[in-house]
C-alpha cells in the first residue's frame, strides 16, 4: 500500500487537544505522523483544503438485518451505506433472524464483513438466548468470537431478575449491556408518542413513563451489580435526569441520543403514514429540547443512528401494522449537525467518534500515531436528502427532501479511501 498524504485539511482530535490545520501521514494502514507542510516521496495525496479531518466516525447502533433479513439490509450494504455517511465503523446489534447469540452467528457476521471490505463491523451479542429475555447467552464465547458489546435491542428485557442475573454472570466479561429501555405493558398498543398529538388523531400512544421506568431499573441494576450499561437511545427529559441521578451515584452507565428525536417532534403523523414510526416513538418538543440541552452540557455520551431500514412494501402498511424503524446512517452528520448547529466541532467529534470507542472498547477514536488509520472527512456544504440515492436497501426516512448543513466526503478505513464524493 502506498502512503496517503492527507494534506491542508482543518485537524480536530480532541483526543490529542487538537484542532489546526495540519497535513497526516498514513503508512501501511496506521497513522505515521501529524504535523504541518508534509512532503513524502511516492505518496498519494489527498487535497484536504478546507475540509474537516478527523478520525473514524463510529456508530454503535445499527441494524444490519444479516442473517435471516438481506430483504431488508445485508452487511455489504450496510457497510455500504455506513461508509457513505462517513462511519469507519458500525456496531450491529443481534435482532437478526436468527439473533447473534452463537459464537458461529458471530464469526459469520465476521467474515461477511471482511468479504464486504468496506466499514469495520462489530458485532454484539443478544443478553439472552434467542433475545427471549429467560436464558441467559455464552458471554465469553461470543465475546471470544469476537463480539464487543451485548443486548438484547428491540426487546427489553422484562424480567428484573433476568437481567440482575445476567448483569452479576457477566460482571467480568469485557463488553457494556446496551438497554434497550421500553416497558411493554405500558407501552401497549401504542404508535407513536401519547400526548396533545395522539389525542388529536384517535391513536393509541406509548407515555414516556415506558421509557423512564426501566432506565430507572436498569440503572439500578448496573449500579448494584457493578456491570457497566449503556442505555440506547434516549428519548425523555425524565431519563436525562435518571442519568444524571446515576453518575452522581458512581454508576458506571452511558448513554446515547439518536438524530432523529434530536430533531423530529411527535406531529409528524397527520396523513397517519408509518414514515416517522419509531421506538421509541418520537417525543414532545419539551423532550427534544432537554436532549439537545443535554448534548450540550455533556449528559449524553454518544450520538447513535440506530439505523433500521426495511422495505418500502413494508413502511407502506398501516400505520398499527407497518415495522418501527428507518435508515439513518446516510443522513446522520446532517441531521446532527441541523440539530446542534451551534455545538462545538471538538464536542461533535467526541461524540461520534472517540466516545463509541471507548464505550465499547474498540480501537478508534484518535489520529495519535500508531492508531488505525480510520478517518473521517467531512465539509459544512449544503445538500438535500434523496432516500432513493442511499446506498442501503432501506429507502425509507422521515428526512426526505430536508436540507443538511454537514456533509461526508471521504472515508478511509485502514488506510484505504472507501468512500470519496459520494452524491
Amino acid at each position: 500500500m502506498k502512503p496517503l498524504l492527507i494534506r491542508g485539511g482543518r485537524v480536530v482530535d480532541p483526543s490529542q487537544g487538537i484542532d489546526a490545520v495540519r497535513d497526516l501521514l498514513v503508512r501501511d494502514g496506521i497513522i505515521a505522523a501529524l504535523d504541518e507542510h508534509q512532503a513524502v516521496d511516492g505518496a498519494d495525496v489527498f487535497d484536504a483544503t478546507g475540509t474537516i479531518v478527523t478520525p473514524g466516525f463510529i456508530d454503535m447502533h445499527v441494524h444490519l438485518r444479516e442473517p435471516g433479513q438481506t430483504h431488508k439490509e445485508s452487511i455489504a450494504s450496510g457497510s455500504a451505506a455506513a461508509v457513505a455517511g462517513g462511519f469507519t465503523a458500525v456496531a450491529c446489534m443481534p435482532n437478526t433472524e436468527p439473533a447473534l447469540d452463537s459464537p458461529a452467528l458471530i464469526a459469520e457476521v465476521l467474515r461477511l464483513a471482511h468479504e464486504a471490505g468496506l466499514a469495520r463491523i462489530y458485532p454484539v451479542g443478544a443478553i439472552t438466548r434467542g433475545r427471549q429475555g429467560k436464558e441467559l447467552a455464552p458471554y465469553w464465547r461470543l465475546r471470544d468470537a469476537g463480539a464487543v458489546a451485548f443486548s438484547d435491542d428491540g426487546a427489553t428485557i422484562a424480567s428484573a431478575r433476568v437481567l440482575r442475573q445476567a448483569a452479576l454472570y457477566a460482571r467480568d466479561v469485557p463488553g457494556v449491556f446496551i438497554s434497550h429501555c421500553e416497558d411493554d405493558d405500558l407501552k401497549a398498543l401504542g404508535v407513536m408518542n401519547e400526548g396533545v398529538h395522539s389525542m388529536q388523531l384517535g391513536l393509541a400512544g406509548s407515555p414516556g413513563l415506558a421509557e423512564d421506568i426501566v432506565v430507572a431499573r436498569d440503572l439500578l441494576i448496573a449500579g448494584e451489580t457493578g456491570k457497566p450499561f449503556h442505555i440506547a437511545h434516549l428519548s425523555t427529559a425524565m431519563s436525562i435526569e435518571l442519568m444524571k441521578f446515576a453518575r452522581a451515584q458512581g454508576f458506571a452507565v452511558t448513554c446515547e441520543v439518536t438524530p432523529h428525536h434530536l430533531l423530529l417532534g411527535d406531529d409528524r403523523f397527520e396523513r397517519f403514514r408509518a414514515d416517522a414510526k419509531v421506538n421509541p416513538p418520537l417525543r414532545a418538543e419539551l423532550d427534544a429540547a432537554a436532549l439537545r440541552a443535554a448534548v450540550r452540557d455533556g449528559a449524553i455520551d454518544a450520538f447513535a443512528t440506530d439505523h433500521a431500514p426495511h422495505t418500502r412494501e413494508e413502511k407502506a402498511q398501516l400505520l398499527s401494522e407497518a415495522p418501527a424503524g428507518f435508515s439513518g446512517l446516510e443522513v446522520a452528520l446532517g441531521a446532527y449537525a441541523r440539530a446542534l448547529p451551534d455545538l462545538p466541532l471538538a464536542r461533535f467529534v467526541e461524540l461520534l467518534s472517540c466516545n463509541p470507542a471507548r464505550i465499547l472498547g474498540v480501537p478508534g477514536g484518535s489520529l495519535r500515531a500508531g492508531s488505525p488509520a480510520d478517518i473521517t472527512i467531512f465539509a459544512d456544504r449544503e445538500w438535500t436528502c434523496d432516500p432513493s440515492r442511499f446506498r442501503s436497501l432501506g429507502k425509507n426516512t422521515p428526512f426526505a427532501g430536508v436540507t443538511f448543513p454537514r456533509k461526508a466526503l471521504a472515508t478511509i478505513v485502514g488506510g484505504r479511501i472507501v468512500m470519496q464524493g459520494v452524491g
